[in-house]
């Protein structure tokens, strides 16, 4: 009973002091609060509480006896002023096929990908695009970024480079990339791609990334037989680059174009993989397209095939090469009246050098009539026939279309 009383006794002094403390701390409150104004007029505060407008400044923390420093926060910055100057010059382009049902004829849309006006002469302007977007298509139409969609005509295209180039009515056009130039790109440059990933849906989307590599070399297999036909020479970047993305910008931070946007590797083990034209490369074979409508390369006038291709067993019972021929180019039939059947050369002699430069294979061979030598030059051969060794001289002529 004594704890009892001596518990509640001291619960009545503990009430008899509480009330008293949490009135003088009101007071004191109220006090301070009326009090800050004078003392910031006084400048009597270690900081300032002046007003600041946290939207374009923000206020540096002191340092020693240094005067405040104001911080400009900018809300645009020059990537965002790159895709504004940029963005209405890339449109997308839709492949059309004609599909007949029930007797009759329906526009059906064949794939959908992305274009960059580049040009505007007269009362044209000229479209880029990737030829594999193009491929097939009993017509293509063009959709500009307010969603007006025109009718384009095909130019020309060419499946080596994948490269096609369009015209349309250019009082549809109001802006044109400028073009840039792709040898002088550093590795680790910052670049942006801009295109129509999975189609129109996402129209203009904007991505962004680095230069990863340059001068890179992919093999292409155009007729699905498993031997490489060609290999594209092209940038590569981590900008995301998806299906839709084909025949998009690849610009610098300039607002240049410096690349056409054309394929990337698609597994669940790689990410960040694109790749696109190099403008430079790219800048003759457009103005080829538009004259010509075709790519002008030069023309020997034989089929071939990779000694590789053939079993071994042929190359001394059947060739006569030397044992220290492990590679070269069978020429399997000449067309006649053609620059190769003029300089005398013979079905099954094998070539195995063109100038300076050593041939192994038939990509190799490609490669060099398309990129090295042009129409109308000399090129000495070196093949074997029979066995021996021998040279002649070809003149080359322009590839008949």
């Amino acid at each position: 009973m004594g704890y009892y009383d001596d518990h509640m006794k001291s619960d009545k002094q503990k009430r008899s002091w509480l009330m008293p403390t949490v009135i003088g701390a009101l007071l004191g409150a109220v006090l301070i609060l009326l009090s800050l104004p004078i003392l910031v007029q006084a400048n009597l505060l270690p900081y300032d509480l002046s007003e600041q407008n946290d939207e374009t400044t923000q206020q540096a923390a002191p340092s020693g006896d240094a005067e405040n420093k104001q911080v400009n926060l900018e809300v645009s910055s020059q990537i965002t002023e790159v895709v504004d100057n940029v963005s209405n010059a890339v449109v997308g382009v839709v492949n059309i096929k004609q599909q007949s049902i029930f007797g009759g004829s329906e526009s059906q849309q064949g794939g959908v990908g992305s274009g960059v006006v580049y040009k505007k002469s007269g009362d044209s302007a000229y479209i880029v695009t990737n030829f594999h977007v193009i491929q097939g298509a009993d017509s293509v139409e063009v959709v500009l970024k307010d969603e007006e969609q025109i009718e384009a005509e095909l130019i020309g295209g060419d499946v080596y480079t994948d490269l096609a180039v369009l015209k349309v009515d250019a009082k549809h056009i109001e802006q044109v990339i400028d073009l840039g130039s792709s040898d002088n790109l550093k590795v680790g440059e910052p670049v942006i791609a801009i295109g129509n990933p999975l189609g129109l849906q996402f129209a203009g989307s904007v991505t962004q990334g680095i230069i990863s590599g340059k001068d890179r070399l992919i093999p292409q297999d155009f007729n699905n037989d498993g031997n490489a036909d060609w290999q594209a020479e092209v940038i590569q970047t981590d900008a995301a680059i998806n299906p839709g993305n084909s025949g998009g910008a690849l610009v610098n931070m300039d607002g240049q174009l410096v690349g056409i946007n054309s394929m990337k590797y698609a597994s669940a083990k790689l990410e960040g993989l694109g790749f696109a034209i190099p403008i430079d490369l790219a800048r003759p074979l457009i103005e080829d397209l538009e004259e010509d409508g075709s790519v002008t390369r030069a023309y020997m006038g034989v089929e071939i095939f990779s000694l590789s291709d053939v079993p071994q067993y042929h190359w001394q019972n059947t060739l006569n090469l030397p044992n220290d021929v492990e590679s070269g180019v069978i020429i399997d039939g000449v067309e006649r009246m053609s620059p190769a059947d003029q300089a005398g050369l013979q079905q099954y002699d094998v070539i195995v050098q063109m100038g300076d430069t050593a041939i192994n294979n038939v990509l190799e061979l490609r490669q060099y009539l398309f990129t090295k030598v042009s129409p109308g030059d000399e090129v000495t051969i070196t093949f074997y026939r029979d066995g021996e060794k021998q040279e002649k001289t070809i003149k080359l002529v322009a590839q008949s279309q």
